[in-house]
């Protein structure tokens, strides 16, 4: 196997178009220079070529920078997941495409074991991002009932996707989500 037809081969030939895509999605040279350093890595230990290498090789890299968020200690904001699902712009393998079908039906799962105010506000503060005030003020409750409904909607999806539940603290975390 000649360097151009191996993994390897092919990660270094598309480095550039790596490293530029993932700086557009992860906005950090820094994190950009330790997701390269670790898709090299496992990159020199793979073995087979898949079929579309240059696919396979980037959700890799976009793999490696979810993990590098959590050892960090960090969640991805909510944009940074809008980018990282929406911005892939390789088609995805077929395991792939069946882990994000399996990943919809258990959040789906989760939402229906939601009360229908909890749904209305985790959808309302995550995905339309509304600020906790104007949540409050249209169930007619107090902010902190927000949160206390929020952050139960929360556990609860997490728990039935089987993910862990974290809980913003410190400068912020009142603001909206």
């Amino acid at each position: 196997m000649t360097v151009e037809t191996t993994l390897l081969g092919t990660f270094l030939d598309n480095y550039d178009d790596f490293r530029r895509r993932l700086r557009r999605r992860l906005r950090s040279d820094d994190i950009v220079d330790d997701v390269l350093q670790e898709t090299y890595l496992r990159v020199e230990r793979a073995a087979p070529l898949p079929g579309n290498p240059t696919a396979y090789l980037f959700r890799m890299a976009l793999n490696l920078a979810v993990d590098h968020h959590r050892g960090a200690g960090r969640l991805l904001t909510g944009v940074e997941v809008e980018e990282l699902l929406h911005g892939v712009d390789d088609p995805a393998d077929p395991p792939t495409v069946l882990a994000s079908r399996q990943d919809l039906e258990a959040l789906g799962a989760a939402l229906d074991a939601l009360t229908r105010r909890q749904r209305e506000i985790l959808i309302a503060a995550r995905v339309d991002e509304l600020p906790h005030a104007d949540i409050a003020a249209r169930y007619g409750i107090s902010v902190r009932m927000v949160g206390k409904e929020l952050r139960k909607a929360l556990e609860t999806c997490a728990t039935k996707v089987g993910r862990r539940s974290f809980q913003r603290f410190g400068p912020g975390a009142g603001d909206p989500s």
